[in-house]
């Protein structure tokens, strides 16, 4: 059986809720994993009398695709869809069945007007937490449109055709032969490069707000639900909601919650929101700030949304290490998510850049997958947690060089390998790998704020305890601030203050 008991429980509720007959469309040989996939789609068959099994010749072996009898839907899984992938399967499961994908009218509409063909491929590892919100997203445009068509790829599966099209990161969309798109994506985002966008006047001509909130990350949320609590008229902005939090795999610090992962929480947070009288305005970039007698927001489509007090959230994003290659060699070597990208590199050589928490953290996870990690830090020691640090020099294949100062990048087609300084000796040296990991720290979202709200040479927005700026009736919180600690538990409680900052100076004028 490739399935614990647990699963198969937990599976059999799911199954019950199909709502029409299933034919899945199986192409396997003679391998491992042609194997374990068959023992998958036959454990499924056993498992629902509207599950039934065909043998056949796809695109590629192994692979199956899910279809409903006599269609095929364009649903496709090549290799196993296990771990994050899990869901995926299931959800794909349903969705072709019948049961009504959870996805806004607007949305499902913009889907079914795409005109012409479009055959996505994603190419993607089961232990990338990003990963399965493009599989499912692509999956639920095959379902509702008929000229679209996905498979998902597992580049384990498939390490010939990964190296052969030089894919070095997850997930990588490929649309009709040629790639599409690097990383995580939501339905909406990809609607949107794809030019199926939804009408923006619906974002100008807006009431003025009491509470107009700028991101969606966890102190985006928290100011949001804090304003709407009050009975007021609360807006927000959101360019992705859940913001950074999308890219990170464990959480064990959130107090209250042991583990968790980043787009749980995500989702949790908009669910949250939801629950409230909030306009929520997704995948919009304010761009311009300006106080007149309401403070106005400018956003990149050109619509101007007007409110009594603004709290800026925008957050943060990874820092870059600005040297040669690294822009040329993103996804051909440069990489930043360890978890999602990590299991392309095994067996190889890598480093990773920074030896904070971030950088020692991704360095014990990939220690586990390729041949060799080499550990930079520009420091004289690393500062990292000493628990990290001790289990980080516990590993036999990894090595930590300190007081190094990265200068290059190099590689050709793609990386080949990196070059440092060392800072005691001033000599130049030269490591050989494959793959470079970029964990430095953060800059903040804050640049479309140049010369309007005051800011320190970090970048970050200055505040005061209320949370406020030095612009009456602008407040800012989490990420993009400069809170001393950069913590989820921490932009939850500065959205809080600010929102409830916001609402003093409305009432009281403070």
């Amino acid at each position: 059986m490739i399935l614990d008991a647990d699963i198969k429980a937990q599976l059999a509720q799911y199954l019950q809720m199909l709502e029409g007959d299933l034919l899945l469309k199986v192409s396997a040989g003679t391998d491992k994993v042609s194997q374990d996939m068959l023992d998958l789609v036959d454990e499924l068959a056993t498992m629902s009398s509207r599950i039934k099994v065909e043998h056949t010749q796809l695109e590629r072996t192994p692979s199956f695709s899910v279809n409903r009898i006599g269609e095929d839907t364009g649903v496709t899984f090549a290799g196993v869809p296990l771990g994050h992938e899990f869901t995926s399967l299931v959800l794909a499961l349903l969705q072709v069945s019948g049961r009504a994908p959870k996805v806004e009218q607007n949305v499902i509409d913009q889907i079914k007007n795409l005109q012409g063909e479009y055959h996505f491929e994603t190419y993607v590892s089961l232990t990338c937490h990003n990963c399965p919100d493009v599989v499912q997203a692509l999956n639920i445009m095959a379902v509702l449109n008929p000229n679209v068509t996905h498979t998902m790829i597992d580049g384990a599966a498939f390490k010939d055709e990964v190296e052969g099209k030089g894919i070095m990161a997850v997930p990588t969309v490929h649309l009709n032969g040629e790639f599409f798109e690097s990383g995580r994506m939501t339905l909406e985002e990809i609607l949107v490069k794809m030019g199926s966008t939804s009408d923006p006047s619906e974002f100008a001509n807006k009431d003025p707000y009491d509470v107009l909130v700028v991101g969606g990350g966890p102190a985006g949320a928290s100011a949001a639900i804090y304003a709407a609590r009050k009975g007021i008229r609360t807006g927000i902005v959101a360019e992705r909601f859940g913001g950074q939090i999308m890219d990170t795999l464990g959480i064990e610090n959130f107090i209250s919650v042991k583990r968790t992962e980043g787009p749980k929480l995500a989702a949790s947070l908009e669910e949250h929101v939801k629950d409230y009288d909030v306009d929520i305005m997704n995948l919009q970039r304010a761009t311009r700030l300006e106080k007149n007698e309401l403070v106005e927001i400018e956003l990149e489509n050109g619509a101007v949304l007007k409110s009594k007090t603004v709290i800026i959230s925008t957050g943060a994003r990874w820092r870059n290490v600005g040297v040669p290659g690294e822009v040329e060699f993103k996804n051909k070597g440069v990489a930043y998510c360890p978890h999602c990208d990590g299991p392309l590199f095994a067996g190889k050589r890598v480093a990773v850049i920074g030896g904070g928490n971030s950088g020692v953290e991704a360095a014990i996870d990939l220690a586990g997958i390729v041949k060799h990690v080499t550990v930079l830090e520009f420091g004289a020691e690393l500062r990292a947690d000493s628990v990290l640090q001790n289990r980080l020099y516990s590993l036999p294949n990894v090595t930590v060089l300190k007081n190094a100062q990265t200068t290059e990048i190099t590689g050709t087609d793609k990386v080949n390998g990196l070059t440092y300084i060392d800072r005691e000796t001033e000599e130049e040296k030269h490591v050989e790998l494959e793959g470079v990991f970029v964990q430095i720290g953060l800059v903040p979202n804050t640049e479309w704020l140049d010369g309007v709200v005051e800011r320190n040479r970090m970048g970050e927005i200055l505040v005061d305890k209320r949370g406020a700026t030095n612009i009456p009736g602008v407040f800012a919180a989490g990420d993009c601030t400069d809170a001393a600690f950069k913590q989820i538990i921490i932009s939850m409680g500065s959205g809080a203050t600010a929102s409830l900052g916001a609402f003093d100076y409305m009432i009281r004028g403070e």
